[in-house]
């Protein structure tokens, strides 16, 4: 993207200019039948003294964030110092060292424990019945 706009170069600033345009009407009046009528599409700026001028013009450094050089460039630095370093280094170490979001490590930690355990007592991994069948009590046929 920067590649694209770098080829701009100094003319970037020029873009928010209206150039000055007219337009011809050559439809046929009531009292001329062939004369034309030339009409301004922007209204003339008066090229004074006191007009407004571009913060490009003052300072080609600007970077958009105050009118005075120093501040400008100042508040550029203090902003991509903390864009990056604060945002995207601190964030990301933030980020990084959050707790165990599910639980997921712990589950697999203690998978792990179960699996030693019942391997030392000889015991198989997984058992047939999940839960103990003598301890399951069921309804009778006639309650139904």
């Amino acid at each position: 993207m920067l590649s694209r706009l770098s080829r701009f170069g100094l003319r970037l600033p020029r873009l928010g200019s209206v150039p000055p345009a007219r337009f011809v009407s050559q439809s046929k009046q009531s009292s001329a039948a062939g004369s034309s009528a030339v009409t301004e599409l922007h209204p003339r700026e008066d090229k004074s003294d006191h007009g407004e001028v571009s913060e490009y013009v003052k300072n080609p450094d600007y970077h958009g964030f105050s009118s005075d050089p120093v501040e400008d460039e100042w508040n550029m630095k203090v902003g991509f110092f903390m864009g990056i370093s604060v945002v995207l280094v601190i964030g990301g170490t933030f980020i990084h060292y959050l707790p165990d979001h599910g639980m997921r490590q712990w589950a697999r930690r203690e998978a792990e424990r179960v699996i030693l355990q019942r391997e030392q007592q000889g015991l198989p991994l997984i058992e047939e019945n999940y839960y103990d069948p003598s301890k399951i009590v069921l309804p009778s046929a006639g309650d139904q």
